[in-house]
């Protein structure tokens, strides 16, 4: 249980760069959440000795430790899980309840398939973060004495007296499981509808019905296939990255996407309406994902003092850490129509949205780097990145792509200048 320091290399870092940056520089980025994870449960755990819970999370934690010597590989992956540092970091604010470490060490068992006898907190469930929630009857004290058995689906879980199957792949009486969409024999990510800490945001959508599911694991596997076939940097980022996918509730018709900086390696969205649409969402919030993790191991910006700043893609004034987030998300989303511009399915829209996209985080990259606002670190990286987008630039698209990409980027514009002065 012991983190390590947070470090990103350079060659790492004049990848993520340009934009891009592979499957080993997103890598040392998760490598670094992992590490922060690490750091915020030794935190918690020694700050929960003021705690009522003290004895019982000092037994979680060595649980978990005790557990990581025969099964690494499990409790790293539980550490690295985003809920579970969202929890962990609200922890150590004073926001949530430290003794949900027995929770996560619960959890680790059941995914390493090892047996454990921990106490743990209990009112009216138990959610094992990554695994799936428990609904326990009335009438159970606070803390409960919970066993995990290994199975063959799973695990036997004993709390006060019961004995409830845990499978890993479907739902049990009094069992709901996170499931998992597989996308492919290698891949697959967990969608999480259950967990309290799941997404920082009022807006979680709650347990998805069967057929919702369904449609989300379809959307998801066309979207592979579209990385797969045209993407496969971004796939690699992806399956280094993200682990999640959080449903979100939205009013419009469109989809909904968003990533937070406390849930890296999860991604929030409304009801995919297609495996194009999809592919394309995950490209945008890949993005941002990569820039939450690496701004935390290298300041880009300077202190905000205040200014905001037009964004071509938002409605409302931008910070410049916000505005440096769209630019970069921008340059995603550019980079995406690019490998798209020359088939005959998707062709011409392809060719608009590269257009207007490559041009307005050009702008964006170019308002930043005059702000003053950017570190040494924060001005190579952003000068990297204009350097991508100009060169991009300069590749043709049809003068009527360009013209419409121009008539967007200006309604936009007035928009905003009737909204915002």
């Amino acid at each position: 249980m012991i983190p390590s320091p947070h470090r990103i290399s350079g060659t790492a870092f004049s990848g993520l760069a340009t934009g891009g940056g592979g499957a080993q520089a997103v890598a040392e980025l998760c490598a670094a959440q992992e590490s922060k994870h690490r750091l915020l449960v030794r935190l918690l755990v020694a700050e929960a000795r003021r705690h009522p819970h003290a004895d019982l999370v000092a037994r979680a934690y060595e649980a978990l430790s005790a557990l990581e010597s025969v099964s690494p590989e499990e409790v790293a992956r539980i550490l690295r899980y985003s809920a579970v540092g969202a929890w962990a970091l609200r922890t150590c604010r004073g926001e949530a309840d430290p003794g949900r470490l027995a929770a996560v060490a619960l959890a680790a068992a059941v995914r390493a398939r090892r047996a454990c006898r921990l106490e743990a907190p209990v009112a009216g469930s138990l959610m094992l973060p990554s695994v799936g929630l428990l609904t326990l009857p009335a009438g159970l004290p606070e803390v409960a004495q919970v066993s995990v058995d290994p199975v063959p689906c799973g695990a036997e879980l004993r709390v006060g007296g019961r004995t409830y199957l845990v499978d890993l792949s479907e739902d049990r009486p009094g069992w709901q499981v996170l499931h998992r969409a597989t996308v492919a024999r290698d891949a697959f990510l967990t969608i999480d509808d259950l967990d309290p800490y799941r997404w920082p945001g009022e807006d979680a959508d709650g347990r998805l019905t069967d057929e919702r599911r369904r449609r989300w694991t379809s959307c998801l596997r066309e979207a592979w296939k579209v990385l797969l076939d045209r993407h496969r940097t971004v796939k690699g980022e992806l399956m280094a990255a993200v682990s999640v996918l959080t449903p979100v509730v939205t009013r419009s018709i469109e989809q909904r996407s968003a990533s937070a900086r406390e849930t890296f390696g999860a991604i929030a969205l409304s009801d995919p309406l297609d495996g194009m649409g999809m592919a394309l969402t995950l490209t945008h919030e890949l993005q941002h994902a990569k820039l939450n993790a690496l701004s935390q191991v290298v300041e880009l910006v300077r202190p905000d003092d205040g200014r905001r700043y037009y964004a071509p893609w938002r409605p409302d004034a931008r910070p410049l850490f916000g505005l440096l987030h769209g630019a970069y998300a921008h340059a995603g989303v550019a980079g995406f129509w690019r490998r798209h511009v020359d088939e005959p399915e998707y062709g011409p829209q392809a060719q608009v949205e590269f257009a207007r996209w490559r041009e307005a985080a050009y702008q964006a990259t170019g308002t930043i780097l005059d702000s003053g606002g950017l570190t040494e670190g924060g001005t190579y990286f952003v000068g990297t990145l204009r350097d991508t987008l100009d060169r991009w630039r300069a590749e043709p698209v049809t003068p009527t792509a360009a013209a419409q990409a121009r008539l967007r980027s200006e309604h936009h514009r007035q928009s905003w200048i009737r909204a915002n002065t």
